[in-house]
């Protein structure tokens, strides 16, 4: 089961769980497009298209279908940003521009860290930057774990 904590400076969402695979393979679920359209989807959210660059530098994005959640007035979700850091099968980042946020231009950053832990791999995300973006906060406090919830079903699938 994923934990969820939010720092006490409100700015970050850090989330985690122990997925029985490697982190290569964990990795790998994080930037094939194929792979994450599906796992990264739910009833209430379909994901519509995802596409990376995985490199540092690379661009990213994607897509909702309409939804069911409304978050800040919007139901078909777009967000999108830039592979800051790219260092397989530990590493990736990339900023996040959303625009569900209250401020649609606003770059948050959304880290994930992939451990080697007792014959699998803990997978750590945050998403930072997010002092400022109260609703959003609050939406990816319950939206974060539900995300590792998937890609271990996923993943161990």
């Amino acid at each position: 089961m994923a934990t969820t904590t939010v720092t006490p400076n409100n700015d970050a969402i850090v989330s985690e769980i122990h997925i029985a695979a490697p982190p290569d393979r964990v990795f790998q679920a994080l930037i094939d497009a194929k792979q994450v359209m599906s796992w990264w989807t739910s009833p209430d959210c379909q994901i519509a298209d995802f596409a990376i660059e995985p490199r540092r530098g690379g661009k990213w994005r994607y897509d909702t279908q309409q939804s069911k959640l409304n978050v800040n007035g919007v139901s078909k979700f777009h967000c999108e940003g830039e592979v800051v850091e790219y260092d397989p099968p530990r590493t990736l980042a990339y900023t996040w521009i959303a625009n569900w946020h209250e401020d649609k231009s606003r770059r948050t950053l959304v880290r994930w860290e992939l451990t080697p832990d007792s014959g699998g791999t803990r997978v750590k995300v945050t998403h930072s930057g997010l002092a400022q973006e109260h609703t959003a906060r609050k939406d990816y406090r319950g939206g974060w774990p539900g995300v590792l919830e998937q890609l271990k079903t996923f993943v161990e699938g």
